[in-house]
């Protein structure tokens, strides 16, 4: 079952929002006994969980985290690109030669 909100009520000099939540029977019992050991009611627990939580910056990525993911061990892909695809397709017309020694290479 979901939240359900109730009318504001006056409680002290706080307006506070009387909400219901639904726990399992195990939460219920562990958030209880979380409750008692801070010396707070189960209600003081959930508002001091909520507050953290929404208390809590969202940590946005920012660009840089992009950079630096791994070593490229020293490589230059940009440099030695051409090197490197004449190095493959030379890699494959071997290989394909010797599965098939009859083709005609053009």
């Amino acid at each position: 079952m979901g939240a359900v909100y109730l009318p504001v009520c006056y409680d002290g000099a706080i307006m506070m929002a009387r909400t219901q939540i639904s726990l399992e029977p195990e939460s219920h019992r562990r958030a209880r006994q979380r409750a008692g050991d801070l010396g707070v009611s189960l209600a003081e627990y959930v508002r001091r969980l909520v507050a953290r939580d929404l208390a809590q910056p969202k940590e946005a990525a920012g660009i840089e985290s992009i950079f630096d993911l791994g070593s490229s061990g020293g490589s230059d892909i940009a440099k030695d690109k051409h090197s490197m695809i004449e190095e493959a397709f030379d890699a494959e017309a071997s290989s394909s030669i010797r599965r098939n020694p009859h083709s005609k290479r053009g």
